[in-house]
């Protein structure tokens, strides 16, 4: 079976195509800034307007034609209004005009769910984006949180330092640049609420010392890293405990920071559990695991009628109840 999976939760527009062991297809094109972040209007315009061409190039890569897809997926939230409401409308479209069953995914689930593409069985998850942080484990037939932010998603964090440093958006992979040069630790707060974490304050106390004109940017970079990292690690450290599971995955678009993965690896190894990151392209916002999510839901009985396809803005990864 072949799933076609359309994902546009925020600035990025990506197009997958999957068989049920491997990805046929992943395309995708990032709205990026020099200055300043992302607006959802212009997120909701680049998506209208790269849909058609991405969707083409997609099929071509894959070698098929859209008659041979089993089954239409969308991105159905949690992210930007206007952006969902783009690929979802285009979901629809392709469905009616050639017959296809849709189904609606949650975004932060299929992050996770792509890695049993790669063997994986049942992880902890750790899930880091620009808008999402989260600590994820299927527990009960769904997929828990068990440890959040209770503010900013840690991208976002990296972003908005970046953003006030001067460094454009994204700001993630000059942050990482930037942090290797850092020798000295700064202490900035460390915030972790029971399982919850919390990013605004380290952030804002980063800016104000970066503004003082006293600290080198580069220890700042690695101080904010450092600490900001370690509290993820303790989250997903305590969910591995309490759920007794044997394997982590880091899935979101920060998982391409070496320092977290190294520092995640440490603790997987201390603790004897396997760690595992997919392949850059299916960790970052993507069709692919759009595709792959919608069809284990489709071949696990699930199919979405039209008035069901609405976009959740706010859709919470505990509210799908997981049956595949």
């Amino acid at each position: 079976m072949i799933a076609l999976g359309i994902e546009g939760t925020a600035h990025t527009l990506g197009i997958g195509i999957v068989s049920e062991e491997k990805v046929l297809a992943n395309v995708f094109d990032t709205l990026t800034t020099e200055k300043g972040g992302i607006h959802p209007k212009e997120a909701a315009e680049h998506h209208a307007k790269l849909l058609k061409p991405l969707l083409k190039k997609a099929l071509k890569e894959a070698k098929i034609s859209i008659e041979d897809v089993d089954v239409i997926a969308f991105s159905q939230g949690p992210g930007l209004g206007p952006a969902l409401r783009v690929v979802a409308t285009a979901a629809r479209a392709l469905a009616i005009k050639y017959n296809k069953p849709i189904v609606g995914a949650n975004h932060c689930i299929a992050h996770v769910e792509i890695t049993k593409m790669f063997g994986v069985k049942d992880p902890v998850g750790l899930y880091v984006s620009g808008g999402n942080t989260q600590v994820l484990a299927l527990e009960g037939g769904r997929y828990r949180v068990f440890g959040e932010t209770l503010d900013i998603g840690i991208g976002n964090a990296i972003d908005t330092f970046a953003r006030e440093l001067g460094l454009g958006f994204p700001g993630g992979p000059k942050i990482e640049k930037l942090a290797q040069k850092g020798k000295k630790y700064i202490e900035l707060p460390y915030a972790v609420k029971g399982m919850d974490l919390s990013f605004s304050g380290i952030l804002t106390e980063a800016v104000r010392k970066y503004k003082t004109g006293k600290y080198k940017v580069e220890d700042l970079a690695y101080s904010f890293q450092e600490t900001a990292f370690a509290a993820l690690v303790e989250v997903t450290e305590r969910a591995v405990a309490h759920t007794g599971k044997e394997e982590v995955v880091l899935v979101g678009g920060v998982a391409a920071n070496n320092r977290l993965r190294e520092m995640l690896k440490i603790m997987c190894e201390d603790r004897g559990v396997k760690f595992f990151v997919p392949p850059y392209d299916l960790c970052r916002d993507n069709g692919a695991m759009i595709a792959y999510t919608g069809l284990r839901m489709f071949k696990a009985g699930i199919k979405f009628d039209l008035e069901e396809t609405v976009v959740k803005q706010k859709f919470r990864t505990d509210e799908v109840e997981v049956i595949w």
